[in-house]
């Protein structure tokens, strides 16, 4: 069902790179909301991703960008008002790279070449979009930019490593940014924490199938569906939410706020 939340409104969305990613749901709710878009990611998860089939389902042009390129940012944002002819309405930031946890490198050992790539994928690459966007005038007023990221931020999970470290600088950036770009421009910025969900990159994590049948257990709601996370982007991106500024929202069925449930105590005890 549509309700037409964004028609008339131009975006750019990060990370689509298959059929299972948020980014890619997210376009197709973008697209159906009556959205235009421009698809990008980095030139070789183009190469290994179906980003092309995506782009004909929702009519957008795709650009590459290497994130942590200047040049390519710059690039992007500059084709995109061109394209639109002028600004956007909505970001969506759905990137996350860690080295250490392909390698299978614990944290306590963790290469700082490897992290410092991270870093700069996962988290520097918000503020470098943000900051260029800032100087092109690249996000009209209003607009709205959404971050992925999860509650490792806040709390340990071994497993999840160094990318701990890259969501908590990520939320740390919304929350600045959401001030200087809404004192100026009133373009709002935050971050969803989603549930764990079934995607290339959180598929990558050691223990993950273990951990997202515990996050159920956790849960209320159980754990919130990549669909789920692409419905609520679209109301951040909607003028629904023209006030929500600065937030880290957590979408994940209640599991942020859950001390223990009945469910995993009666499965401690078998």
């Amino acid at each position: 069902m549509s309700y037409n939340l964004l028609k008339g409104k131009k975006g750019i969305i990060f990370g689509a790179l298959d059929e299972n990613s948020i980014a890619w749901k997210t376009a197709l709710r973008c697209h159906a909301e009556g959205a235009q878009i421009i698809l990008t990611n980095a030139p070789i998860a183009m190469r290994l991703g179906e980003i092309n089939k995506l782009a004909e389902a929702v009519n957008a042009p795709v650009i590459p960008c290497d994130v942590s390129s200047d040049e390519d940012v710059l690039n992007l944002l500059t084709k995109s008002m061109e394209h639109f002819g002028g600004g956007v309405d909505f970001i969506l930031h759905s990137i996350g790279m860690s080295i250490n946890v392909r390698k299978g490198i614990s944290y306590p050992e963790n290469n700082y070449d490897f992290t410092h790539k991270g870093l700069d994928i996962s988290a520097i690459s918000l503020h470098r979009v943000l900051q260029t966007a800032l100087k092109l005038d690249a996000i009209n007023e209003w607009g709205s930019v959404v971050a992925l990221t999860y509650i490792a931020a806040q709390r340990v999970f071994p497993d999840y490593n160094d990318m701990a470290d890259a969501k908590s600088m990520l939320e740390s950036i919304a929350r600045n940014f959401g001030y200087y770009y809404g004192t100026r421009k009133k373009v709002r910025v935050n971050t969803i924490s989603q549930s764990p969900t079934r995607t290339k990159a959180g598929s990558g994590v050691k223990g993950f199938d273990g951990f997202i049948n515990y996050a159920e257990k956790m849960s209320p709601l159980g754990n919130a569906s990549a669909e789920d996370c692409a419905n609520y982007c679209v109301t951040m991106f909607s003028d629904m939410t023209k006030m929500v500024t600065m937030q880290n929202l957590f979408h994940d069925g209640g599991f942020s706020f859950t001390g223990v449930t009945a469910e995993v105590i009666e499965s401690m005890e078998k």
